[in-house]
This record gives structure tokens, sequence and C-alpha cells, in this order.
């Protein structure tokens, strides 16, 4: 980024030729991706997830019940009808557009090959276009999640992957993300896009590219999440909160069995701040997510606060 920061010029919409080869590159060897695709980078993933849904002219949106509160945002800002819905697609409702997230944010699920084929079907019977927010692919714990893309055959019509370096490579201040999939959705998106000026910055452009290549730093990043993650979940345990699904992602997502406020304030009591489950839909209501991306030490010290707790109530 710093070599290509002389870049007064309008940069590419669609991407410089460098950046779309190493998404293209990283998407079949990563993703699984098959048949005709396209790709286009966003501006961060986060401004697709707000935005998909008024650029597409969606009525009806469908998203997971506990997830990501952007989802709904993008419905309401596109005044179409937002719909929680539950993993299995069997009893959703008909909608212009489908979400699914996983890993999840913020339970840290992960769909099953057969919960993919299941949304890839719901859809082409629907005719509707499924986005799968994929940005924590790459921070499985104890197992290797896998993208939509894989599944579908190389028949991607209405199907998107999103993708953000934000996690994957730690960039979420350059606002890096990129999607793969359907070649006639893409163009659709790219037109409308460049007009409104949603592009990457060349600097930007750059960086991606790089960090695309290299598989080294993510390795290393997963180790050290995965690393909290093992440290931090029995002095959870030993305080009396259990562990529910967190099989991937940078979260824990656990319960007290009480409201989460609850938890929120038990905990804010030891210096520690987590989020309440409800922000993520009614249905996280007595849950809580605690972030695995502070610092080591700062891991270290919310541990040493949990078991000194843990041995005064024993």
């Amino acid at each position: 980024m710093r070599e290509s920061s002389n870049a007064p010029g309008y940069p590419l919409t669609v991407g410089t030729p460098a950046l779309r080869a190493s998404i293209r590159d990283w998407a079949i060897r990563r993703l699984g991706a098959k048949g005709e695709f396209d790709l286009l980078p966003l501006i961060g993933s986060k401004e697709l997830v707000a935005w998909l849904p008024t650029l597409l002219q969606s009525k009806r949106v469908l998203f997971p019940e506990v997830a990501y509160p952007t989802y709904s945002v993008g419905a309401i800002l596109a005044s179409a009808v937002g719909t929680p819905v539950p993993i299995d697609p069997s009893a959703w409702p008909d909608a212009d557009l489908a979400w699914i997230n996983s890993p999840s944010n913020p339970t840290g699920r992960v769909h099953s090959i057969d919960e993919l084929e299941a949304v890839i079907a719901w859809g082409r019977a629907k005719n509707s276009v499924i986005a799968s927010d994929e940005c924590y692919l790459d921070f499985g714990h104890g197992i290797k999640p896998t993208s939509i893309l894989m599944y579908t055959n190389g028949e991607n019509k209405n199907i998107l992957a999103v993708h953000s370096l934000s996690k994957r490579s730690s960039m979420a201040g350059y606002r890096a993300g990129f999607i793969v999939g359907d070649p006639n959705l893409i163009a659709r998106l790219r037109e409308i896009r460049k007009h409104a000026g949603m592009i990457v910055p060349l600097p930007i452009q750059n960086a991606m590219a790089a960090a695309l290549a290299d598989e080294l730093h993510v390795a290393k990043q997963r180790q050290i999440y995965n690393a909290r993650r093992e440290r931090l979940k029995p002095a959870l345990e030993r305080v009396g909160f259990r562990i529910e699904e967190t099989r991937a992602g940078l979260y824990i997502w656990c319960t007290r069995d009480e409201e989460d406020w609850d938890s929120v304030a038990w905990l804010a009591e030891l210096g520690i701040l987590v989020t309440p489950g409800h922000f993520y839909g009614v249905k996280g209501a007595r849950n809580i997510r605690i972030a695995l991306t502070a610092t080591d030490s700062h891991i270290d010290e919310a541990i040493s606060r949990l078991n000194a707790t843990s041995r005064v109530k024993k």
C-alpha cells in the first residue's frame, strides 16, 4: 500500500488486472469455485451487506435469526420486508434475497454440506438470490469451513459469496472486501457501483492482491485466535458459562442461562467488556458474545480475573 500511495487517478471499479487475477486464483484454490463466475472488489464487505438489497431492488429479504445486525439494516434501507429465519430453509417464506452466514457472527456455527446444498436448492426453486457471507471462512477451530461455491457444481446463477480481508488479513481499517459468483448479478452490481462511486482506492487494491497471494500470515493469525479460545473457554466454564457452537470465527458465544444484560453487568464488575446477545436478534437474548480480538495480554488478564473469581466462589 505504501508503494502504491502516489495514486491520484481514478481507480477501476472492476479492480486492477492483478487484483482480479489474485481474487480469481484464491476463489478457485480456497473456495472451490467452478464454472462461470465473476468477481468485484468492495469497500469492505459491510457496505455490500448494507446496500445489496437496495442495489438489487429487493422487496423481501431473509437473514439468520441470530445474526450480524447489518443484514436487517440493509433491508430497512431498501424499504424491504426483513424476516429472520432458522438455518433449515424448508420453512422459509418466499423472498428476493436470502442471506446466510457461515461461519456465523456471533455464534461461530458452521453450515454443514447438507445445509448449504439445501439453501442452494431453495434458491433455485424460488429463483432467489443467495448471498453467503463467508468473512470468517479461514478461522475454523478443529474444522475447515467451506464456501457455498464448492457445492453449486459450477452453476452459479443467483449465488454470491461475500468475503473480507478485515478478518482474514487483519485489514479492517483498509476497507477491503470482494464478492465472487453469478457473472450476470455482478455485472448489474458493477454498473450501479461505478456510477455510485463505490470504488476501492488503488493502494488498497494493490494491498489486497498482495494479501490474497499469501497464506502464511492467515495461518499464524488463526493459531493466535484459536490459542486464545482454548485458554479463555475453561475460565468461562469455571464461572458457570456454557459455550455454544463456537467452532470458528473470532468470538465465543456463551450463556449462563440468564438475561444477557445480567451476564454483561457481572463481567463488567470484573472489568471485562462483552456484547449482549440480543444485539444479534431476540433469540440471542440469553447469550453474550466475547471477542478474541483483544491482545494476548488483555485476554490473559481477563482469564486471571475469571480464575480469581472462581476460586473465591469455591
